[in-house]
């Protein structure tokens, strides 16, 4: 357990930032950034690196479509211009698509207000799940990815560990259950410790330097 938790602190202090706030959405629960959040998870959900979706967020969001009113106002081609100045190019045109009708969706069954959505479910994971894979791009992945990031403001969800985190979990050599996961951190942290863990099991951050550094 002593070594679980030297291994956890060296990779939050080397990977210790979710892709929310990579993407510079200040995470909390209000219907701004729960629906920045989920233009995100749309974003990551592509077959892209994770850093191009991340700069799309930020390009999207500095065009000031942080909203879904502001999403589907903005015409098709401007989604897509702001697309491409991040060098978002191989799905940019059907991602475009997808936010205009995703943002549509949201306001017709949400009234733009993901908390709706949440307390709908009454903060079961699997029914959150269910809901947000409605959304169009937002599959079993990207629904994991908006459930792995919300855990920071929906503390019922806690501790949210995808197959990712997992995965990220294991070539590390740590526990391999959310629970278990949960007892190397302060729970306001999990949502951190998940994210970095996906980054370990993408190979944004290498395993093997983070378990020598945690040898020192």
């Amino acid at each position: 357990m002593g070594n679980d938790r030297t291994v956890v602190r060296v990779l939050l202090d080397r990977r210790g930032r979710t892709y929310a706030e990579e993407a510079g959405i200040r995470l909390s629960d209000r219907p701004g950034p729960l629906y920045q959040l989920l233009v995100l998870a749309t974003l990551l959900s592509t077959r892209i690196r994770a850093c191009l979706a991340v700069d799309a967020a930020r390009e999207l969001f500095a065009a000031g479509y942080r909203t879904p009113q502001a999403m589907e106002a903005a015409s098709w081609q401007e989604r897509v211009d702001a697309l491409g100045r991040a060098h978002y190019r191989r799905y940019d045109e059907r991602t475009a698509t997808m936010l205009g009708t995703g943002a549509r969706l949201c306001l017709d069954r949400w009234h733009g207000d993901l908390r709706r959505l949440h307390r709908e479910a009454q903060g079961d994971p699997a029914g959150l799940r269910r809901r947000l894979t409605e959304f169009p791009g937002i599959g079993p992945t990207g629904a994991d990815i908006y459930l792995r990031e919300a855990q920071a403001v929906w503390s019922d969800l806690r501790p949210y560990a995808d197959r990712r985190a997992l995965a990220g979990a294991k070539r590390l050599g740590l526990p391999g259950s959310p629970d278990r996961l949960a007892g190397l951190v302060e729970e306001p942290d999990f949502g951190r410790l998940a994210s970095a863990l996906v980054r370990v099991a993408l190979g944004e951050e290498s395993a093997g330097e983070v378990t020598r550094v945690a040898a020192r």
